[in-house]
Formats: C-alpha cells, structure tokens, sequence
C-alpha cells in the first residue's frame, strides 16, 4: 500500500486535526489508501476523483453532503451511517472560522425571519415534493413525526398510533371539546382525535398537498363534519365567534416557526385557549445550549427557514404567556428508531423514487434520513413535549393518567434495545 507524500502532507494538515477517535479508511480512484486515525468507529469512503478531497475539506459539514449527492464519493464497509457515527465522534473539531461564525450570525436573523409569504414557500420546498414519496416510506397514517416506541417490539404502524393516543392523553380530551391542530400535516392525528374522543377538530396548514389530502380522507371517512382543515398560517387564525379551543396541539412544526417568531406562536397559543385550555407541543429539541448557526446542509436542501429550539429558548416564552408549564416530556432515541423505519422503507422503493425524482434527489434523501437519525443516535439532539395549561389546577398533578393500562417497575434500557441498525 502506497502513500504519496503530498497525501501524507494532507492527512498532517487536515485529518489529524478533525480525526482524534476512530478511522477513517479514504480509497482513492488509483486503489491507493490511506488510513486514518485508529479504533472504533470505523468508516471508510471511495472517491472518484482525488481532488474531490479538497472539495470536502474546503467546508466538511456542507460539502460531505453536496459531493454525496453529486455522486463524487460514497460509502463502503459500514455504509454511510457509519460515516456519520465517525463524523459525530469527533464532531468538536469540525468547527469554522470566527469571522464566518460572524458573518453568519449576523445573517441569522435574516435567515428565520418567517414571514407568512416565506412560511409558504418552505413549506412547499419540502412538503409538496411529491405526493408517492411520502405515501411510500410513511406509515400508513402518513405521520411524518417522531414515533413513540412504548416497547422494543413495537413496528413502525403501531408506534405511531402510540404516539397520538399518547399525545391525546397529555391534551386530557373530554367528548365535544373544540381542539386546533396547528401544522396538522395530512391529518393523521386530526382524524384520530376525532375517531376515538369524539371531538370537534380544527387542522391549519400551508401545504396544498396536505391540505387537499386531509380533506379528502375526512370525507371519505365520515368525519368532514367534525374535522375542518384550512390553508393557513398560524398566525392568521382567529376564533370561531369569539370562542376559543378547550385543547390546541401541535407535533413536528414548531422546528419551522423560526427563533424570530417564537415568542409570537406561543402568544397566538396563549389567546386562542379558552380559560381552562390545555396545549401540547410536540417538537425537535436541542439536549444543549443554543447555536449560532443554522445554515447547514439540512436548512439549505431540506428545511430551509428552520431552527431546533434549545430549552433555554423556550422557557422565557412560555413564562411571558402567562400560561401555566403543567409537564415536560423528553424523548430520547425515539427519533432515531423512527427514522430508520423511513430509510428502510426508503430503500425498499428506491427504484422509483429514482425513476419519478432523479438519482441526484435519492441521494440528497438518503443522505437527510441517515444523517437525522445518526443525530438523534449519536448527536444532541431530542423531542420535547412541552404541556401547557391556562391554569395550573387543570392538568391532573401525576402522570398516572398516562399510563391507565400498565404499572411495571422502572428499569435501564438495554444496551441496543433502540438500535436497530447496530
């Protein structure tokens, strides 16, 4: 096995610097390799060219994912979760420079500032890709949200059924209460709301294909008289003859709202509730302190106009409402399990998401499924459950509620009780 000097020069500049845990194993067009690093985790990556190296040196956490799709490397033994396990293993060293740590921080606010037209346009970029592809590596329910996998065994379908019943819980639901469902997706948890506490549900949302989808499914269910969808911003909804809802939700669009907007969503939930109103919002969460920069790879092909709040963030907002924080939820590799179901599902009708969308389009998704769930394996990232009361003499003062049909000890979780893939 050869090593060229200047490659050697290289791996002293650069690799030595990123790599301090693990290998990384680079094959290069000419069969020559070059390792890197040593122990787990191990990843190894095959380049076309050589000088596609300077390409992903120039700017890691950009350009790994841009030459990916461009189909300038790719992965071998281990496959690209394993790249991203090896990348988040050494994931302090891949900072950036101070003076594009500033330029970028004083783009940040230009970047989430949400307004309803941009709100729009997000929403389209990602949502109304293309009806199939959701339809085929969804559940059959077409919740696109984190799953609550209440037990090891439980398949993708019934966790997140698991999650709704688990989330209409927190919202204690009486029959005939008015709920809102605030970025309700195709309906999914609309529907259920409805089907099995026999209330009256109200689903907002800014994208055509779930809009007219939703629509649809209720009608054709029976149940258009008691579930009600419009193509709105959250912002613009009013109350209904000055009354208001005994129950707002809300699973998986806060991450859209934007830092900018914050302060105002949780305001516009504050004065929709009725007096002893009760909300739940399901969102991404960040296990850490709050970052500078957003403008990543995700945000630039996938969720432009996004941002994963941090705890700290969300607390003085919640305080400024006046609302009471009746419970707080973490979730915790959830997500991870989640989003390997989609990917497996994914790969199963690769073939004719490349026909419909392109080889280019696969990889840019695959890329996004793997590296989402490697964060919330190996990252710091979480889903928060943030309950919120009107008062603080409405939500039940234990979480026995929750958990009507099981008592059972606690115990650790086994090793790789989540980690399906391992």
């Amino acid at each position: 096995m050869r090593r060229p000097k200047d490659w050697d020069d290289m791996k002293t500049r650069f690799f030595d610097r990123l790599i301090d845990r693990g290998t990384l194993v680079i094959h290069y067009p000419d069969t020559n390799t070059q390792i890197i690093g040593q122990g787990r985790p191990t990843a190894h990556i095959h380049l076309r060219e050589r000088k596609v190296l300077a390409r992903l040196l120039s700017d890691p956490e950009m350009a790994f994912g841009e030459a990916y799709m461009d189909g300038d490397w790719w992965p071998g033994e281990g496959g690209l979760l394993a790249v991203f396990e090896l990348y988040f293993a050494n994931a302090s060293n891949f900072g950036s420079s101070r003076i594009l740590d500033l330029a970028r921080h004083a783009l940040r606010g230009l970047r989430e500032a949400n307004s309803r037209l941009r709100s729009r346009r997000n929403v389209k970029h990602h949502y109304d890709i293309d009806h199939e592809l959701f339809a085929r590596f969804l559940d059959r329910d077409m919740q696109y949200s984190c799953a609550y996998f209440e037990s090891a065994e439980m398949d993708l379908e019934a966790a997140q059924q698991a999650k709704c019943r688990h989330i209409a819980r927190k919202l204690c639901l009486q029959p005939g209460d008015r709920v809102l469902d605030i970025g309700c997706g195709w309906g999914g948890l609309a529907l259920y709301l409805a089907r099995h506490y026999d209330v009256d549900v109200t689903g907002l949302t800014l994208s055509d294909d779930q809009y007219e989808y939703a629509r649809e499914r209720a009608a054709n269910e029976g149940l258009s008289e008691r579930v009600r969808f419009f193509k709105q911003d959250y912002r613009e909804h009013q109350r209904d003859h000055g009354e208001g809802y005994d129950a707002i939700v809300s699973v998986g669009m806060f991450e859209h709202v934007g830092r900018p907007q914050f302060q105002v969503f949780f305001d516009q939930v504050q004065r929709l509730l009725k007096p002893r109103g009760r909300s739940l919002i399901h969102t991404i969460g960040r296990n850490g302190p709050p970052i500078e920069d957003t403008h990543g790879w995700i945000e630039k092909y996938i969720f432009p106009g996004g941002y994963v709040p941090s705890l700290s963030e969300l607390a003085p907002c919640v305080e400024k409402t006046g609302m009471s924080l009746a419970d707080l939820e973490v979730w915790r590799l959830h997500y991870a399990r989640t989003l390997d179901c989609w990917n497996e599902r994914f790969q199963q009708h690769r073939d004719v998401f490349r026909e419909r969308l392109g080889e280019r389009f696969c990889r840019m998704w695959e890329f996004y499924l793997l590296g989402c769930q490697a964060i919330f394996r190996w990252g710091e990232l979480v889903v928060f459950h943030i309950q919120l009361a009107q008062r603080n003499d409405v939500v039940p003062v234990t979480r026995n509620y929750l958990y009507p049909e099981r008592v059972e000890a606690p115990r650790l979780i086994r090793d790789a009780e989540f980690d399906q893939t391992g």
